[in-house]
Parts: structure tokens; sequence; C-alpha cells
């Protein structure tokens, strides 16, 4: 499995990476797994087949979780508990706004004591706190992609920093 390549590191608040397959996305999300603590919020923003489901994916076996993990489009939520800390998979796709997204209970995904995913999570941006960890995917060609990491908030730059800091050893 090739690793991630970390294409420019700036002053603690955003990371970018290229990934050159679906395992390396996938192993960046197990690796920023380790890191994680209950009440995280991973915001995901990126066109279709950028690779935030793999991401999830990823990000569920480095929590623990053994189920299948795909996207919850038509549903809004799927919830996997049976990991190292929860799992909450968001996909605001079919959303319109954030009032749509707490009529349909995202504060409760968010004010839970397990991890937060949000796919299209732009489109929800102003429900969602202040301390998130963004990660904007796009596709560069058929196996490769772009993701840049930015924390906004203090807890989102310890998470930030945690991977970096894991990528460099």
């Amino acid at each position: 499995m090739d690793a991630p390549t970390v294409m420019s590191a700036s002053t603690r608040v955003e990371l970018e990476i290229k990934s050159e397959s679906v395992e390396t996305t996938q192993a960046l999300g197990a690796a920023l797994a380790a890191q994680l603590v209950p009440g995280d919020v991973i915001a995901l923003q990126g066109e279709l087949g950028t690779g935030k489901t793999n991401f999830v994916q990823g990000l569920a076996r480095g929590l623990g979780i053994t189920e299948d993990v795909n996207s919850p489009t038509f549903i809004l939520a799927n919830e996997y508990p049976d990991g190292r800390l929860p799992l909450y998979h968001v996909d605001a796709y079919r959303l319109e706004n954030a009032s749509q997204a707490r009529d349909f209970g995202l504060d409760d995904y968010l004010n839970d004591d397990g991890v937060t995913v949000i796919e299209w999570a732009e489109r929800v941006r102003d429900a969602l706190p202040q301390d998130v960890l963004w990660i904007e995917f796009e596709y560069l060609g058929e196996n490769e992609r772009r993701l840049v990491l930015r924390a906004r908030g203090a807890r989102a730059a310890e998470i930030l920093d945690g991977l970096k800091h894991a990528a460099r050893n």
C-alpha cells in the first residue's frame, strides 16, 4: 500500500496530501482515527467520486469498526457504535441548509459521545460547531486525489498536529 504524499504543510492549520489510490485514502482515514476523541467533528467536501466515503471507510477501520461502511445518502445518517468510539456518518447531500440539518437531528450526533463525520458538509456549514476539521477532496486523475485538511478551532488543530506527527514517524 502506498503512503500518502504530503505536498505541503503550513503553520499548524493546514495539510495538503496527495493520494494515489483508494487504499491510500483509506489509510489516511485510519491514521486520523488514532487522533480522535469523543465529540470530534470531521467535515468532508468534494464532488461525487472524489473519495469521501473511501476515507470514512478507513476512518471506521481505524476505530475498530468491522461493519461495512456505505454512504448514507438516502437515510442521511449511519451509526456504527461498536468501535473504540461510536462513528456517526452523515451525508448532507439531500439537505439544503442548516435549518434542515437541525430539523433532521444533526445536533444529536454533534453533541453525543462519538465522532461525527459529515459528507457534503458545506451544505450545512452554519449548523456545525466552530471547532471542526475540514477535509476537501479534489479529483486529480483516475486514481489520484488531493486532500486538503484545514483545522478550524483548537481541537481540530490538535488533531491535525497529531496526524502530521504520525506521518513523520
